[in-house]
């Protein structure tokens, strides 16, 4: 990467992007790795809270569930399933694939919620987590609306 940057050809992430397609690495596969982490994520946390009370909840650590009612966690949780869901079955399936940048769209606007959430709450541990997920999602939103588009 050294190397790289002091003859002046390109930036470090012109670097990695040189790197994976030597190395035959697509970004198409970096997005597709992307979206499976968000979906295993988003599918057990959903599943989660649609399986388990309000109060078992708030004592595993989920502490903010103190401030919703169980309605409206088995509702965020139904629409995670479903995001996650959204993630990779529309483009495994090649049925209407442009519901799979919606849903990253999707997961990073309840992450920003989830963040501002836990900003009131003062959990700033949480807030790390959300801005990461919302970051991973962006990058997903971002290729498959544009340049990797299935």
């Amino acid at each position: 990467m050294t190397a790289i940057a002091r003859d002046g050809r390109g930036s470090p992430i012109r670097y990695i992007s040189l790197c994976c397609r030597k190395n035959g690495l697509s970004m198409n596969i970096v997005l597709w790795v992307i979206a499976g982490l968000l979906t295993l994520a988003f599918l057990v946390a959903g599943v989660m809270k649609l399986a388990q009370p309000k109060d078992r909840l708030a004592v595993s650590g989920m502490t903010w569930t103190e401030d919703f009612s169980a309605g409206t966690i088995k509702g965020l949780g139904a629409l995670e399933v479903l995001i996650a869901f959204g993630l990779v079955l529309p483009a495994v399936t090649g049925i209407a694939p442009v519901l799979t940048p919606l849903a990253a769209l999707g997961i990073a606007l309840i992450m920003a919620g989830a963040a501002v959430v836990h900003a009131r709450r003062a959990e700033s541990q949480v807030i790390v987590v959300n801005l990461v997920l919302l970051v991973l999602a962006a990058v997903v939103a971002w290729g498959r609306f544009g340049p990797y588009a299935f």
